[in-house]
């Protein structure tokens, strides 16, 4: 029971500060990612804001050794950048960019009732689940061309 109220508790603080920090409004999303128009610089603080926050807890999990509600300590451990990571990247950016919002800041949206945000969570969703049936050759690195080596 307590792991499910502190992630209550974490997911309340996130949706607030996503609510505190405009992240939820579009126009504000879009208006930072405009660079070279009317650019709001505003959300770079956030974003500081929470990269130092990120940067901390790191710091602090490994030092403990152990999480506080958990066994073991599971932290990302690929490092390699591969077409799926790229490919998924550029997905993210373009429709971040288009809409001005992106999945966490959806759901938090989803309690406002605004139908722009059922759709673009019910295509979000969509996309995932379509991700799912994809080929796995069409996520799969292509191999390097060798040129052929023949003796004489």
């Amino acid at each position: 029971m307590p792991i499910v109220i502190s992630a209550f508790v974490a997911g309340l603080i996130f949706g607030l500060g996503l609510i505190v920090s405009q992240m939820i409004n579009p126009a504000k999303v879009q208006a930072f990612l405009d660079i070279f128009g009317n650019w709001d610089p505003s959300l770079a603080f956030v974003m500081a804001g929470a990269v130092t926050v990120s940067a901390l807890g790191y710091r602090f999990a490994r030092s403990r050794g152990a999480p506080v509600l958990a066994s073991k300590l599971d932290l990302p451990v690929r490092r390699e950048i591969d077409p799926r990571l790229v490919s998924g990247a550029a997905v993210f950016g373009v429709g971040w960019g288009l809409a001005g919002i992106c999945p966490g800041p959806a759901i938090v949206d989803l309690a406002f009732g605004l139908s722009q945000i059922y759709v673009f969570v019910a295509a979000m969703l969509l996309g995932m689940a379509l991700v799912r049936f994809m080929p796995l050759h069409w996520l799969q690195p292509r191999p390097q061309w060798q040129p052929r080596v023949t003796d004489g």
